[in-house]
């Protein structure tokens, strides 16, 4: 991906080497998450009991720290490397997003906030590890990045490259877009009204329409910066299968529990990414009104 020498975002807040911010409990969406899930289901126990051990949730005392804007330099050279790609992909969002949502939706775009964090952060939605994964939090309408992540993408997912690190981002950034339409509050809605299969089908919806986002602002990215370079599609193609559900139980427990995904396939992660990436047309990412996904 070319990103050098481009412009960062000033959203940023580097909170690596320590300390939390006071936020309250709240929903998040993360890659991390589904392992956590899964392990609680290989275990016999309420994944939300480990969500709330993982996560932290409401009630600890908050240690203040600084807000500092902007990557800093930590004297890891690769990290900070990383610090610095981020922030350039996190910039990229915003053009396309601050163009693209008032023409699509009619409203302008609110940029979200990048948190960097190394170990543990607390966040709007409790406290947050690097267990959890990248994430965002609808409370305080901020994502939450621990850059060791990445070496786990490369090294235990099998998803190297940096444009399979944008990929990342780029889904997080699309719970956003979600939240500003209010997709987000109407899902979380049904949270206890409706039966767990039902529900659970209601996220993997909302999770590949994130798919489908980040897919379309990879489009317009490509149309007015031209950041692609040989080998990043396969790249975010190789990302979106390794979290696909089925993929991940297939490896946590020799089988898979369709009725339990909450994320979507490998085959429909992949699909609804490029199908974005393709058309650039938010319109086409109707994943709710999708029969079948």
């Amino acid at each position: 991906m070319r990103w050098q020498g481009r412009q960062k975002s000033s959203n940023v807040e580097d909170r690596r080497g320590g300390g939390s911010t006071a936020g309250k409990v709240g929903g998040s969406f993360g890659i991390g998450t589904i392992l956590i899930v899964i392990f609680a289901l290989i275990m016999g126990k309420n994944p939300a009991d480990l969500l709330q051990l993982f996560g932290g949730g409401g009630g600890a005392a908050s240690v203040p720290t600084e807000d500092t804007r902007g990557p800093i330099t930590t004297g890891n050279a690769a990290e900070d490397e990383l610090a610095a790609f981020v922030s350039v992909v996190l910039q990229d969002t915003e053009d396309v997003w601050t163009d693209l949502f008032p023409k699509a939706f009619g409203k302008a775009y609110r940029k979200p906030t990048l948190v960097l964090f190394s170990g543990q952060t607390r966040s709007g939605c409790g406290m947050a590890n690097s267990a959890t994964g990248p994430f965002y939090c609808p409370a305080d309408q901020k994502l939450y990045i621990d850059l060791a992540f990445y070496r786990e993408l490369k090294t235990r997912f099998k998803a190297p490259g940096d444009f399979a690190m944008a990929y990342v981002l780029a889904h997080e950034v699309g719970h956003h877009v979600q939240y500003l339409l209010g997709i987000t509050s109407q899902v979380d809605q049904l949270r206890g009204r409706v039966s767990k299969a039902e529900y659970n089908d209601k996220s993997v919806r909302l999770e590949l329409m994130a798919d489908f986002f980040a897919g379309v602002w990879a489009n317009h990215a490509q149309k007015a910066k031209n950041i692609l370079e040989e080998g990043d599609i396969e790249e975010a193609m190789g990302a979106a299968a390794a979290v696909g559900d089925d993929r991940i139980q297939q490896q946590a427990q020799g089988y898979v529990v369709p009725e339990s995904f909450t994320h979507g396939t490998s085959e429909q992660r992949v699909r609804w990414f490029v199908k974005g990436l393709k058309t650039g047309d938010v319109s086409q990412g109707d994943t709710f009104g999708a029969n079948p996904l």
